[in-house]
């Protein structure tokens, strides 16, 4: 095969590949788009805010230094999402004493107690609630690694047009005589003979 129709097919193969990475982070970048915007119209449509600042609960080192940064803020993205499941409603939840199985067992051994009930629905609540903004957080991260993903697969493409485009030089350069893996001196010989 000659150097330069080998030349010519890889510079083609860069060309392919280069438009592959584009088109993928272009649909990498469109499923970070839709991920972070649905995170945070479906959060936003809550209306969920943080404690004030000055909160005395920021007292609490279980909870002040995960969600201070957030204080009286509306929670609207994946990491509020994550912070507030965690550290506000995760601690608040602990502090009750009872898992939701555990307070569910208890009043259904003790139908009569009204207040085990409440605590009951309170730790339903809590707990639901919880879950579904560490779904939010999941749901946004996957948005944040097809951006960082996106980047790479553009940076990949530069790279490698970069390399394409060095590769249809070269090929215009390299004699036409020249067959692939010619030692030095048959180029040389090769060229003498052409000029």
């Amino acid at each position: 095969m000659r150097r330069r129709t080998f030349d010519l097919l890889v510079s083609w193969v860069g060309v392919i590949l280069t438009v592959g990475l584009v088109v993928a982070g272009g649909m990498l970048f469109a499923g970070y788009k839709y991920a972070n915007t649905n995170v945070t119209d479906q959060l936003s449509a809550q209306k969920i805010f943080f404690p004030a600042a000055g909160d005395e609960q920021f007292a609490d080192p279980r909870i002040g230094p995960y969600i201070e940064q957030y204080a009286g803020q509306q929670l609207t993205t994946g990491a509020q999402a994550r912070a507030y499941a965690e550290h506000y409603l995760g601690v608040h939840l602990q502090d009750m004493g009872m898992t939701y199985s555990e307070a569910s067992a208890a009043s259904r051994a003790d139908p009569e107690n009204e207040e085990l009930a409440g605590l009951v629905q309170t730790i339903f609540r809590g707990t639901t609630l919880k879950g579904l903004l560490l779904n939010a957080y999941a749901f946004w991260v996957f948005g944040q690694l097809a951006l960082w993903s996106a980047i790479g697969a553009w940076a990949a493409a530069l790279f490698l047009g970069i390399l394409t485009v060095l590769g249809f030089r070269h090929s215009r350069k390299v004699s036409p005589e020249i067959e692939l893996g010619a030692g030095k001196k048959s180029v040389k010989a090769v060229e003498a003979v052409a000029s």
